[in-house]
């Protein structure tokens, strides 16, 4: 049993499937990168697994629990999911400390001590325990960011889900926040990445999955995927990203 199972997940919306019979296996500690064009489905996946969107067929196992559905506790699963977006979506009238230990105190139910500690022990870890008093708008782009993954690993999750989280970023400031992911790979994260990064996917992910109108049309090792992919569509659609200069 894989650690996350998704099994045969259909998402519409209106008439329009976006996600269509999706199957996938993460295993614990795996490196997930989900690549493909705009609009084929990446992001409305990460956005299932965490309840944030409700499937409409399909069932979504994690841990051998399903997480998909009538009947779930939402709060349970986003202690065990965290989720991280291309726009920072930080509170702006709280500081940088009050923004990362907001969920563990209302949540989780941990003292504001401990929930300090917790949260100063992973700014340091970003390099931002001096910013802990600052307020999102003082801060980079990038720092918002690492911010907002700190916020999310503040819940102590199993599994964490990347949507585009450079997307929003000045070119420069990418590789402040790539490195922060790089070291949860190395830690043995557990973790899904929606990325237009191909350099960086190529490097970190154990598994690469291209997805195409909303189904995985192949996945397999990066040396795989990036080397000798296998589908007409897969090799049109890195072809494009290296002459971009992307990979």
């Amino acid at each position: 049993m894989a650690f996350l199972e998704i099994q045969r997940v259909y998402k519409k919306f209106g008439s329009v499937y976006v996600l269509s019979g999706i199957s996938l296996d993460v295993e614990l500690h795996q490196v997930v990168c989900l690549i493909g064009a705009s609009g084929s489905g990446k992001s409305t996946l990460l956005r299932c697994i965490n309840a944030l969107e409700v499937i409409d067929d399909g069932v979504i196992l994690l841990d051998g629990d399903r997480v998909s559905g009538r009947g779930i506790d939402v709060d349970s699963l986003r202690q065990e999911v965290g989720i991280v977006f291309q726009s920072f979506n930080l509170f702006p009238h709280m500081s940088v400390l009050d923004n990362v230990t907001l969920a563990p105190r209302k949540v989780l139910g941990t003292s504001r001590e401990e929930a300090e500690a917790t949260a100063m022990g992973l700014l340091g870890r970003v390099g931002l325990a001096d910013k802990a008093t600052a307020f999102p708008d003082r801060l980079s782009g990038g720092q918002q960011q690492r911010v907002a993954i700190v916020r999310a690993l503040a819940m102590g999750p199993k599994l964490m889900l990347l949507d585009e989280i450079t997307s929003a970023l000045d070119p420069e400031l990418v590789a402040e926040v790539l490195n922060i992911v790089r070291d949860l790979a190395e830690e043995g994260m557990t973790m899904m990445l929606a990325t237009h990064e191909m350099g960086f996917a190529k490097e970190v992910s154990s598994k690469v999955c291209f997805l195409d109108q909303g189904v995985i049309l192949e996945e397999g090792p990066p040396e795989q995927i990036f080397g000798d992919p296998v589908e007409e569509r897969t090799r049109a659609f890195l072809k494009r990203i290296v002459d971009a200069g992307r990979l």
